[in-house]
Formats: C-alpha cells, structure tokens, sequence
C-alpha cells in the first residue's frame, strides 16, 4: 500500500472535505481518504490501479488542486 498526503489550499469548508473525500474514494485501489479542512491536507492510503498521477488529476478536475513538490 502506498500512502500520500497533499496539500490543498482550496480547502475551505467541510462541503469541501465531503466532496474530495466522495470523489478520491471512488477511485479503484483507493483504501482510504482524509480530507482535513484545518490543515488544508488530503491523505490517502492506496494499491493499484490507482496512481499517483490519477489521483493529483482527479483533485485538479474537482478543482482542488494539490500544491506537488
């Protein structure tokens, strides 16, 4: 299992927590998402088929993009 956590400045209520946390979840191989409105974080534990690369481009289609180092 793999696990990231983002950054996402977007972040600004828990309408927004609700939405991430519904759309990362329905991505196939997505064990767990966290979504944290104070932190302004996504952490999410996952296996493939899900990637990385799907995961930052679904977040940029829900309009949160993530700060990527």
């Amino acid at each position: 299992m793999s696990k990231v956590t983002y950054s996402v400045p977007a972040i600004h209520c828990h309408h927004c927590v609700h939405t991430i946390e519904m759309e990362i979840g329905d991505i196939k191989g997505v064990e767990s998402v966290k979504a944290d409105v104070n932190a302004k974080t996504v952490e999410i534990d996952y296996n493939e088929p899900a990637t990385e690369e799907l995961i930052i481009g679904t977040l940029r289609e829900i309009q949160y993009p993530p700060e990527v180092k």
